[in-house]
Protein backbone atom coordinates (compact mmCIF):
# COMPACT_ATOMS: atom_id res chain seq x y z
CA UNK A 1 0.00 0.00 0.00
CA UNK A 2 1.53 3.67 -0.56
CA UNK A 3 1.58 6.63 1.31
CA UNK A 4 -1.40 8.35 -0.76
CA UNK A 5 -3.80 5.22 -0.17
CA UNK A 6 -2.52 5.08 3.74
CA UNK A 7 -3.50 8.78 4.15
CA UNK A 8 -7.09 8.03 2.28
CA UNK A 9 -7.63 5.62 5.26
CA UNK A 10 -6.48 7.81 7.77
CA UNK A 11 -8.64 10.45 6.51
CA UNK A 12 -11.93 7.74 6.93
CA UNK A 13 -10.72 6.72 10.15
CA UNK A 14 -10.97 10.57 10.93
CA UNK A 15 -14.11 10.92 9.48
CA UNK A 16 -15.13 8.02 11.22
CA UNK A 17 -14.75 9.04 14.69
CA UNK A 18 -16.22 12.75 13.93
CA UNK A 19 -19.30 11.33 12.78
CA UNK A 20 -19.51 9.60 15.86
CA UNK A 21 -19.67 12.45 18.01
CA UNK A 22 -22.29 14.86 16.36
CA UNK A 23 -25.14 15.93 18.52
CA UNK A 24 -28.04 14.12 16.92
CA UNK A 25 -26.70 10.95 16.56
CA UNK A 26 -25.80 11.02 20.65
CA UNK A 27 -29.08 12.78 21.57
CA UNK A 28 -31.20 10.19 19.98
CA UNK A 29 -29.19 7.85 22.39
CA UNK A 30 -30.28 9.53 25.40
CA UNK A 31 -33.88 9.12 27.55
CA UNK A 32 -35.19 12.32 28.49
CA UNK A 33 -37.47 10.70 30.75
CA UNK A 34 -34.60 8.58 32.75
CA UNK A 35 -32.76 11.87 33.10
CA UNK A 36 -35.44 14.23 34.08
CA UNK A 37 -37.46 11.19 35.84
CA UNK A 38 -40.70 12.22 34.77
CA UNK A 39 -41.89 12.84 30.84
CA UNK A 40 -40.78 16.22 29.42
CA UNK A 41 -44.40 16.90 28.51
CA UNK A 42 -45.44 17.19 31.95
CA UNK A 43 -43.57 20.30 32.65
CA UNK A 44 -45.53 23.30 31.64
CA UNK A 45 -42.83 24.99 29.20
CA UNK A 46 -39.87 24.03 28.23
CA UNK A 47 -37.06 26.61 27.85
CA UNK A 48 -33.76 25.98 25.78
CA UNK A 49 -30.37 27.71 26.53
CA UNK A 50 -26.94 26.76 24.43
CA UNK A 51 -23.52 27.55 23.26
CA UNK A 52 -21.21 25.76 21.35
CA UNK A 53 -20.10 24.70 18.26
CA UNK A 54 -22.37 22.05 18.35
CA UNK A 55 -25.12 24.25 18.84
CA UNK A 56 -27.59 24.12 15.65
CA UNK A 57 -27.68 20.30 15.23
CA UNK A 58 -27.69 20.10 18.98
CA UNK A 59 -31.03 22.53 18.93
CA UNK A 60 -32.68 20.85 15.79
CA UNK A 61 -32.19 17.44 17.04
CA UNK A 62 -34.15 18.08 20.43
CA UNK A 63 -36.83 19.62 19.04
CA UNK A 64 -37.27 16.16 16.93
CA UNK A 65 -37.09 14.50 20.55
CA UNK A 66 -39.31 16.78 21.92
CA UNK A 67 -41.95 16.53 19.21
CA UNK A 68 -44.18 19.36 18.62
CA UNK A 69 -47.04 19.08 21.29
CA UNK A 70 -44.07 20.08 24.18
CA UNK A 71 -43.70 23.66 23.61
CA UNK A 72 -40.43 25.29 23.02
CA UNK A 73 -38.56 28.34 23.19
CA UNK A 74 -35.11 29.79 23.34
CA UNK A 75 -32.22 30.33 22.09
CA UNK A 76 -28.75 28.99 21.00
CA UNK A 77 -25.07 30.68 20.66
CA UNK A 78 -22.99 29.62 17.69
CA UNK A 79 -19.46 31.53 16.08
CA UNK A 80 -20.66 33.81 13.50
CA UNK A 81 -20.79 32.04 10.04
CA UNK A 82 -21.34 28.23 11.34
CA UNK A 83 -24.58 28.54 10.59
CA UNK A 84 -24.17 28.79 6.83
CA UNK A 85 -22.33 25.86 6.56
CA UNK A 86 -24.96 23.36 8.02
CA UNK A 87 -25.04 20.69 5.73
CA UNK A 88 -28.36 19.36 3.93
CA UNK A 89 -29.78 16.78 6.12
CA UNK A 90 -28.36 18.18 9.11
CA UNK A 91 -31.10 19.03 12.05
CA UNK A 92 -32.02 22.94 12.24
CA UNK A 93 -34.19 24.18 14.90
CA UNK A 94 -37.11 26.36 13.74
CA UNK A 95 -38.66 27.35 17.21
CA UNK A 96 -35.38 27.68 18.55
CA UNK A 97 -33.55 31.07 17.79
CA UNK A 98 -29.63 30.79 16.48
CA UNK A 99 -27.69 33.60 17.76
CA UNK A 100 -24.11 34.08 16.80
CA UNK A 101 -20.84 35.51 18.63
CA UNK A 102 -17.17 35.44 18.66
CA UNK A 103 -15.14 32.54 19.05
CA UNK A 104 -12.14 32.18 20.91
CA UNK A 105 -11.84 35.71 20.95
CA UNK A 106 -15.47 37.38 22.32
CA UNK A 107 -17.81 39.84 20.69
CA UNK A 108 -20.42 42.12 21.26
CA UNK A 109 -22.84 39.41 20.14
CA UNK A 110 -21.86 37.16 22.82
CA UNK A 111 -22.47 38.90 25.44
CA UNK A 112 -26.23 39.80 23.86
CA UNK A 113 -26.23 36.31 23.49
CA UNK A 114 -25.22 35.24 27.35
CA UNK A 115 -27.81 38.40 28.49
CA UNK A 116 -30.38 36.44 26.70
CA UNK A 117 -29.62 33.29 27.63
CA UNK A 118 -30.33 34.18 31.57
CA UNK A 119 -32.79 36.19 30.92
CA UNK A 120 -34.50 32.98 29.61
CA UNK A 121 -33.33 30.70 32.96
CA UNK A 122 -34.45 33.91 35.13
CA UNK A 123 -38.20 33.76 33.76
CA UNK A 124 -38.48 30.02 34.42
CA UNK A 125 -40.78 29.30 36.88
CA UNK A 126 -40.64 26.03 39.48
CA UNK A 127 -42.83 23.70 36.57
CA UNK A 128 -40.66 24.32 34.18
CA UNK A 129 -37.79 22.71 32.04
CA UNK A 130 -34.76 24.73 31.16
CA UNK A 131 -32.73 22.18 28.59
CA UNK A 132 -29.02 23.80 28.41
CA UNK A 133 -26.95 22.52 25.28
CA UNK A 134 -23.31 22.94 26.01
CA UNK A 135 -20.57 22.63 23.54
CA UNK A 136 -16.99 23.45 23.26
CA UNK A 137 -16.40 27.07 22.56
CA UNK A 138 -19.16 28.26 24.74
CA UNK A 139 -17.25 30.19 27.19
CA UNK A 140 -16.45 32.47 24.34
CA UNK A 141 -19.86 32.47 23.31
CA UNK A 142 -21.53 32.88 26.58
CA UNK A 143 -19.09 35.70 27.26
CA UNK A 144 -20.83 38.79 29.88
CA UNK A 145 -18.02 40.53 31.88
CA UNK A 146 -19.09 41.67 35.45
CA UNK A 147 -19.11 45.01 36.67
CA UNK A 148 -15.70 47.06 36.36
CA UNK A 149 -14.04 44.70 33.81
CA UNK A 150 -14.79 45.78 30.37
CA UNK A 151 -15.43 43.45 27.08
CA UNK A 152 -12.25 45.04 25.73
CA UNK A 153 -10.29 44.02 28.62
CA UNK A 154 -12.19 40.75 28.72
CA UNK A 155 -10.62 40.20 25.06
CA UNK A 156 -7.44 41.33 25.91
CA UNK A 157 -7.21 38.86 28.60
CA UNK A 158 -8.08 35.91 26.61
CA UNK A 159 -5.64 36.92 23.51
CA UNK A 160 -2.70 36.59 26.26
CA UNK A 161 -4.24 33.31 27.96
CA UNK A 162 -4.58 31.74 24.52
CA UNK A 163 -1.65 32.68 23.29
CA UNK A 164 0.27 31.68 26.33
CA UNK A 165 -0.06 28.00 26.49
CA UNK A 166 -2.19 27.85 29.78
CA UNK A 167 -3.85 24.33 30.03
CA UNK A 168 -7.32 25.03 29.41
CA UNK A 169 -8.77 23.81 32.85
CA UNK A 170 -6.23 27.28 33.86
CA UNK A 171 -7.51 29.46 31.52
CA UNK A 172 -11.68 28.46 31.98
CA UNK A 173 -10.64 29.05 35.77
CA UNK A 174 -10.17 32.89 34.76
CA UNK A 175 -12.79 32.88 32.63
CA UNK A 176 -15.69 32.00 35.40
CA UNK A 177 -14.03 34.40 37.38
CA UNK A 178 -14.55 37.32 34.84
CA UNK A 179 -18.35 35.93 34.14
CA UNK A 180 -21.79 36.81 35.16
CA UNK A 181 -23.12 33.46 33.64
CA UNK A 182 -20.16 30.71 33.76
CA UNK A 183 -19.03 28.68 36.65
CA UNK A 184 -22.66 27.98 37.84
CA UNK A 185 -24.44 30.94 37.87
CA UNK A 186 -27.12 29.70 35.13
CA UNK A 187 -27.59 27.29 36.82
CA UNK A 188 -28.37 30.26 39.70
CA UNK A 189 -30.43 31.95 37.38
CA UNK A 190 -32.54 28.94 36.32
CA UNK A 191 -33.67 28.00 40.19
CA UNK A 192 -36.02 26.65 41.19
CA UNK A 193 -37.19 25.16 37.92
CA UNK A 194 -35.74 21.87 36.67
CA UNK A 195 -32.57 22.51 35.07
CA UNK A 196 -31.18 19.83 32.57
CA UNK A 197 -27.89 20.24 31.31
CA UNK A 198 -26.54 17.56 28.21
CA UNK A 199 -22.72 18.20 27.33
CA UNK A 200 -20.63 17.15 24.58
CA UNK A 201 -17.20 17.34 26.41
CA UNK A 202 -13.96 18.83 24.59
CA UNK A 203 -11.61 18.58 27.85
CA UNK A 204 -9.56 15.62 28.85
CA UNK A 205 -11.13 14.44 31.44
CA UNK A 206 -14.76 15.46 30.93
CA UNK A 207 -15.25 17.76 33.66
CA UNK A 208 -18.33 19.36 33.53
CA UNK A 209 -16.74 22.19 35.59
CA UNK A 210 -14.46 22.83 32.92
CA UNK A 211 -16.63 22.46 29.60
CA UNK A 212 -17.55 25.91 28.21
CA UNK A 213 -16.74 26.79 31.80
CA UNK A 214 -19.32 25.07 33.63
CA UNK A 215 -22.53 27.14 33.68
CA UNK A 216 -24.40 24.95 35.38
CA UNK A 217 -22.35 22.49 37.99
CA UNK A 218 -21.02 24.07 41.00
CA UNK A 219 -17.36 25.68 40.80
CA UNK A 220 -14.77 23.84 42.65
CA UNK A 221 -12.15 26.63 41.92
CA UNK A 222 -11.56 30.27 43.41
CA UNK A 223 -11.09 34.08 42.72
CA UNK A 224 -7.79 33.11 44.44
CA UNK A 225 -7.18 30.00 41.92
CA UNK A 226 -7.96 32.49 38.88
CA UNK A 227 -5.14 34.66 40.18
CA UNK A 228 -2.83 31.79 40.76
CA UNK A 229 -3.17 30.69 37.04
CA UNK A 230 -2.21 34.42 35.50
CA UNK A 231 0.50 34.41 38.48
CA UNK A 232 2.10 31.47 36.96
CA UNK A 233 1.97 32.40 33.34
CA UNK A 234 3.74 35.59 34.07
CA UNK A 235 0.86 37.17 32.91
CA UNK A 236 -0.50 39.50 35.83
CA UNK A 237 1.37 42.50 34.79
CA UNK A 238 0.04 42.17 31.46
CA UNK A 239 -3.79 41.59 31.76
CA UNK A 240 -5.85 45.26 32.06
CA UNK A 241 -5.89 46.69 35.41
CA UNK A 242 -9.62 46.40 35.65
CA UNK A 243 -8.75 42.39 35.36
CA UNK A 244 -6.41 42.29 38.18
CA UNK A 245 -8.25 44.96 40.20
CA UNK A 246 -11.41 42.78 40.12
CA UNK A 247 -9.74 39.01 40.58
CA UNK A 248 -7.69 41.07 43.85
CA UNK A 249 -11.68 42.04 45.02
CA UNK A 250 -12.46 38.65 44.85
CA UNK A 251 -9.73 37.11 46.76
CA UNK A 252 -10.30 39.84 49.44
CA UNK A 253 -13.69 38.61 49.65
CA UNK A 254 -15.30 41.93 48.48
CA UNK A 255 -17.33 39.86 45.53
CA UNK A 256 -18.88 36.85 46.07
CA UNK A 257 -17.57 33.51 44.82
CA UNK A 258 -18.83 31.45 42.65
CA UNK A 259 -21.34 28.67 44.14
CA UNK A 260 -20.19 25.56 45.00
CA UNK A 261 -21.63 22.35 45.65
CA UNK A 262 -24.07 22.55 48.59
CA UNK A 263 -25.61 25.67 46.93
CA UNK A 264 -29.37 25.01 46.85
CA UNK A 265 -30.04 25.74 43.06
CA UNK A 266 -27.85 22.36 42.19
CA UNK A 267 -30.31 20.36 44.33
CA UNK A 268 -32.74 20.36 40.71
CA UNK A 269 -29.87 20.25 38.23
CA UNK A 270 -29.20 17.07 36.14
CA UNK A 271 -26.09 17.35 34.01
CA UNK A 272 -25.47 14.73 31.56
CA UNK A 273 -22.32 14.16 29.23
CA UNK A 274 -23.53 12.57 26.44
CA UNK A 275 -19.86 12.49 24.06
CA UNK A 276 -16.41 12.69 24.58
CA UNK A 277 -13.10 12.42 22.97
CA UNK A 278 -13.48 8.53 23.99
CA UNK A 279 -16.50 8.24 22.28
CA UNK A 280 -14.63 9.62 18.75
CA UNK A 281 -11.69 7.12 19.63
CA UNK A 282 -13.60 4.28 20.04
CA UNK A 283 -15.55 4.69 16.66
CA UNK A 284 -12.38 5.37 15.08
CA UNK A 285 -10.71 2.10 16.11
CA UNK A 286 -13.43 0.31 14.96
CA UNK A 287 -12.96 1.97 11.32
CA UNK A 288 -9.86 1.11 11.99
CA UNK A 289 -10.21 -2.59 12.87
CA UNK A 290 -12.97 -2.54 9.58
CA UNK A 291 -10.19 -1.00 6.84
CA UNK A 292 -8.33 -4.33 7.99
CA UNK A 293 -5.97 -2.63 10.81
CA UNK A 294 -4.46 -3.88 13.92
CA UNK A 295 -5.30 -0.97 16.35
CA UNK A 296 -1.84 -1.14 18.76
CA UNK A 297 -2.60 0.92 20.81
CA UNK A 298 -5.08 4.09 21.75
CA UNK A 299 -3.76 6.80 24.09
CA UNK A 300 -6.63 8.97 25.93
CA UNK A 301 -6.08 11.94 27.85
CA UNK A 302 -2.63 13.53 25.87
CA UNK A 303 -2.06 17.29 26.63
CA UNK A 304 1.25 18.72 26.66
CA UNK A 305 2.37 21.13 23.87
CA UNK A 306 1.67 20.18 20.49
CA UNK A 307 5.36 19.87 18.79
CA UNK A 308 6.23 17.67 21.84
CA UNK A 309 3.72 15.12 21.00
CA UNK A 310 4.16 15.68 17.22
CA UNK A 311 7.83 13.98 18.01
CA UNK A 312 6.14 11.32 19.96
CA UNK A 313 3.50 9.92 17.93
CA UNK A 314 6.60 10.02 15.47
CA UNK A 315 8.94 7.98 17.67
CA UNK A 316 5.70 5.37 18.31
CA UNK A 317 4.90 5.00 14.57
CA UNK A 318 8.63 4.25 13.10
CA UNK A 319 9.73 2.18 16.45
CA UNK A 320 8.63 -1.24 16.33
CA UNK A 321 5.52 -3.40 15.10
CA UNK A 322 3.96 -6.43 15.30
CA UNK A 323 4.27 -5.94 11.68
CA UNK A 324 1.64 -5.65 8.52
CA UNK A 325 -0.94 -2.58 8.83
CA UNK A 326 -1.09 -0.95 11.80
CA UNK A 327 -2.83 1.67 13.70
CA UNK A 328 -2.10 3.58 16.72
CA UNK A 329 -4.45 6.53 17.90
CA UNK A 330 -4.44 9.32 20.35
CA UNK A 331 -6.91 11.68 21.79
CA UNK A 332 -6.78 14.69 24.01
CA UNK A 333 -6.13 18.43 23.57
CA UNK A 334 -2.17 19.87 23.28
CA UNK A 335 -1.44 23.59 23.80
CA UNK A 336 0.68 25.89 21.72
CA UNK A 337 2.83 28.17 23.48
CA UNK A 338 2.65 31.16 20.79
CA UNK A 339 6.79 32.77 20.65
CA UNK A 340 6.30 33.17 17.01
CA UNK A 341 4.57 35.48 14.54
CA UNK A 342 2.89 32.27 11.87
CA UNK A 343 0.04 31.23 10.89
CA UNK A 344 -1.17 27.66 12.14
CA UNK A 345 -2.61 25.80 14.94
CA UNK A 346 -1.94 23.30 17.69
CA UNK A 347 -3.07 20.32 15.58
CA UNK A 348 -1.10 21.51 12.24
CA UNK A 349 2.11 22.10 14.85
CA UNK A 350 1.86 18.04 16.35
CA UNK A 351 1.61 17.60 11.94
CA UNK A 352 4.62 19.56 11.35
CA UNK A 353 6.97 18.15 14.09
CA UNK A 354 5.97 14.39 13.25
CA UNK A 355 6.54 15.25 9.46
CA UNK A 356 10.07 16.61 10.85
CA UNK A 357 10.24 13.67 13.01
CA UNK A 358 9.84 11.36 10.60
CA UNK A 359 12.34 13.16 8.32
CA UNK A 360 13.58 10.46 5.08
CA UNK A 361 12.57 7.93 7.75
CA UNK A 362 12.01 4.30 5.31
CA UNK A 363 8.86 3.57 6.49
CA UNK A 364 5.51 3.51 5.16
CA UNK A 365 3.92 5.69 7.50
CA UNK A 366 0.98 8.65 7.95
CA UNK A 367 -0.04 10.69 10.17
CA UNK A 368 -3.27 12.85 10.70
CA UNK A 369 -3.64 15.00 13.35
CA UNK A 370 -7.33 16.75 13.14
CA UNK A 371 -9.46 18.91 15.50
CA UNK A 372 -13.20 16.81 15.53
CA UNK A 373 -14.37 20.47 14.80
CA UNK A 374 -12.93 21.30 11.63
CA UNK A 375 -11.18 23.93 13.06
CA UNK A 376 -7.70 24.12 14.03
CA UNK A 377 -6.25 27.92 15.06
CA UNK A 378 -7.30 30.78 13.09
CA UNK A 379 -7.40 28.73 10.00
CA UNK A 380 -9.44 27.39 7.30
CA UNK A 381 -7.70 23.58 8.17
CA UNK A 382 -8.55 21.00 10.78
CA UNK A 383 -5.55 19.79 10.98
CA UNK A 384 -2.60 18.15 9.02
CA UNK A 385 -1.49 14.74 7.22
CA UNK A 386 1.99 13.77 6.59
CA UNK A 387 4.46 11.05 5.85
CA UNK A 388 8.43 10.58 5.50
CA UNK A 389 8.03 12.45 2.44
CA UNK A 390 6.65 15.97 3.76
CA UNK A 391 9.76 17.75 5.11
CA UNK A 392 11.25 17.07 1.65
CA UNK A 393 8.17 18.24 0.14
CA UNK A 394 7.97 21.46 2.00
CA UNK A 395 11.81 22.06 1.44
CA UNK A 396 11.40 21.82 -2.20
CA UNK A 397 8.39 24.87 -2.11
CA UNK A 398 11.37 26.37 -0.75
CA UNK A 399 10.45 26.63 3.03
CA UNK A 400 12.36 25.49 5.77
CA UNK A 401 10.13 23.00 7.89
CA UNK A 402 11.98 23.55 11.02
CA UNK A 403 12.06 27.25 11.14
CA UNK A 404 8.25 27.65 10.16
CA UNK A 405 7.75 25.17 13.53
CA UNK A 406 9.76 27.75 14.99
CA UNK A 407 7.67 30.21 14.36
CA UNK A 408 4.09 28.71 14.71
CA UNK A 409 3.76 28.68 10.78
CA UNK A 410 2.72 25.30 10.26
CA UNK A 411 0.00 26.72 7.98
CA UNK A 412 1.89 27.60 4.90
CA UNK A 413 4.45 24.76 5.65
CA UNK A 414 1.95 22.17 5.00
CA UNK A 415 -0.03 23.91 2.59
CA UNK A 416 3.23 23.57 0.81
CA UNK A 417 3.45 19.94 1.01
CA UNK A 418 -0.15 19.16 0.31
CA UNK A 419 -0.51 17.92 3.43
CA UNK A 420 -3.37 19.99 5.45
CA UNK A 421 -6.49 18.82 6.30
CA UNK A 422 -9.73 20.30 5.55
CA UNK A 423 -13.47 19.52 6.30
CA UNK A 424 -14.31 22.96 7.40
CA UNK A 425 -17.18 23.19 10.18
CA UNK A 426 -18.44 19.80 11.14
CA UNK A 427 -20.75 21.16 14.05
CA UNK A 428 -19.34 18.81 16.76
CA UNK A 429 -16.53 19.59 19.03
CA UNK A 430 -14.41 16.95 21.20
CA UNK A 431 -10.84 18.08 20.80
CA UNK A 432 -8.23 16.39 18.68
CA UNK A 433 -7.82 12.99 17.32
CA UNK A 434 -4.33 11.37 15.77
CA UNK A 435 -4.22 8.81 13.86
CA UNK A 436 -0.83 6.78 13.15
CA UNK A 437 -0.88 4.25 10.30
CA UNK A 438 1.98 1.81 9.07
CA UNK A 439 2.12 -0.75 6.92
CA UNK A 440 5.30 -3.53 6.72
CA UNK A 441 7.34 -4.27 9.92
Amino acid sequence: MDRDALALDARRIFDAAVRAVQAPALLHQVDLGDLLGRPADTFDRVLVVGAGKASVPFAGALEACLGEVVPVEGAVAVPAGVPDTVPDGMPRPTRIRVLEGGHPVPTAAGTQAATDALALARSAGPDDLVVALISGGGSALWTLPPDGVSLDDLRATTRLLLASGVPIEGVNTVRKHLSRLSGGRLALAAAPATLLALVLSDVVGDDPAVIASGPTVPDPTSFADATAVLDAAGLTDHVPPSVRAYLSAGSAGAIPETPGPDHPAFWTVTTAVIGTNGTALSAAAAEAVRLGYAVEGVEAGVEGEARDLGRRVAEAMAGPTTGGSVCRLWGGETTVTVTGGGRGGRNQEVALAAALALDTAEADVVVLSGGTDGIDGPTDAAGGCISPATAARIRDAGLDPAARLADNDAYPALAAADALVRTGPTHTNVADVVVGLRVGS
